[in-house]
């Protein structure tokens, strides 16, 4: 028996329709773009170039920008899956190339659908803090989102009329029930994990992957002995200035005027979760030893290798009297593993950045 080879024109399903796929389309595109922009602003937090600046207020802003990066991603695995299956037919269109022009679309869609599942697989495993690769994943994640931001683009400038049509015309009930289902998947998947970053929907998001289960009643991350830090108790913090050292104890921290602050752990996996948190101001230890309000602080852990064993507290967060230089937790002393025998815990800032251990501040 002769085998019969698909054509396009042998799929009939209500599914297939350029209505269905530029309405799919339309709200991944504003996944996507949510994601994107949200995923370069925490590039930019993390890696600031000269022209850019984070505020430290209000309090939650990176948790709420780091939640909507992760729940748009969320949100864009069940559309992509529904515009793949709208789409797919187009495998079968013969001829396969057209023209040169035809070709380019082609390849643009092809580098658009590995990049944005690319982006989506390992976001979803970075989440997860499981990573099955031997490349670093934020520099990966970071260039692969330029290829999928600028493949977007330039979809939709060659869709663009085939889009404007679809969506100015009415879309019929068969067709209308595929998307439902589609949207309903979606906002199923964003419930089910939006509690990792909204307290409210936590108790019905059964996949988030964080909850305030952990020493203290604080997730970790990275534990101490992962980072390979033991408690010393000839432990000094150093204070650095261009004209000499401050040394003190955590006994004599612990003399100084504190600060209760009640602030959330915002981590770049999207997780977050407010604690209450009792220290010394940064802005009163710069005071102590003189140096300018405002200054920039570079942050040294006792953590002897990692990417985020140093970090840098600018200006805007120095002279918040909410950026902390934390002693304890939730009412108790600081855990080895939340970063014992000092931390830093600021505003409006991400949980990689919130240093543990800490063992130097240098006044830059």
């Amino acid at each position: 028996m002769r085998r019969v080879q698909p054509d396009e024109a042998n799929f009939r399903s209500p599914a297939h329709h350029e209505k269905v796929t530029a309405r799919l389309g339309l709200w991944l595109g504003v996944a996507f773009l949510l994601c994107f922009l949200t995923g370069l602003l925490s590039h930019l937090i993390q890696h600031p170039p000269a022209w850019f600046g984070w505020p430290a207020r209000p309090a939650n802003l990176y948790r709420i920008t780091q939640g909507i990066h992760v729940i748009s991603g969320v949100a864009a695995v069940p559309l992509l899956f529904a515009k793949l299956w709208s789409v797919y037919p187009k495998l079968f269109s013969r001829p396969v190339i057209r023209s040169l022009p035809h070709a380019l679309e082609r390849l643009s869609i092809l580098v658009l659908a590995g990049a944005a599942f690319f982006e989506l697989t390992t976001g979803i495993f970075n989440v997860a803090q499981n990573y099955p690769w031997a490349f670093y994943f934020p520099a990966a994640h970071y260039a692969v989102a330029w290829i999928a931001f600028g493949s977007v683009v330039l979809h939709v400038a060659v869709k663009l009329p085939i889009i404007r049509r679809a969506l100015a015309t009415p879309v019929d009930p068969a067709r209308r029930s595929f998307l439902r289902t589609g949207f309903l998947a979606t906002g199923a998947a964003v419930v089910a994990t939006a509690g990792v970053t909204v307290p409210l929907l936590r108790d019905v998001s059964p996949l988030s992957w964080r909850s305030d289960r952990g020493p203290q009643g604080l997730p970790v991350n990275r534990t101490a002995n992962a980072a390979r830090v033991t408690a010393d108790p000839a432990w000094r913090l150093e204070i650095v200035t261009r004209t000499g050292i401050t040394r003190l104890s955590r006994t004599q921290l612990a003399d100084l005027p504190q600060r209760t602050a009640d602030l959330p752990i915002a981590c770049v996996e999207g997780w977050s979760q407010s604690a209450t948190w009792t220290g010394v101001p940064i802005a009163d230890l710069l005071a102590l030893i003189g140096a300018p309000p405002g200054s920039e602080v570079r942050v040294t852990s006792l953590e002897r290798r990692g990417a985020y064993r140093v970090s840098t507290l600018p200006g805007s967060h120095t002279r918040d009297p909410d950026t902390l230089l934390a002693l304890r937790l939730n009412g108790e002393t600081l855990a080895l593993d939340h970063g014992f025998p000092a931390r830093i815990i600021a505003p409006s800032r991400p949980g990689v950045l919130q240093t543990k251990w800490v063992h130097r501040l240098e006044v830059l």
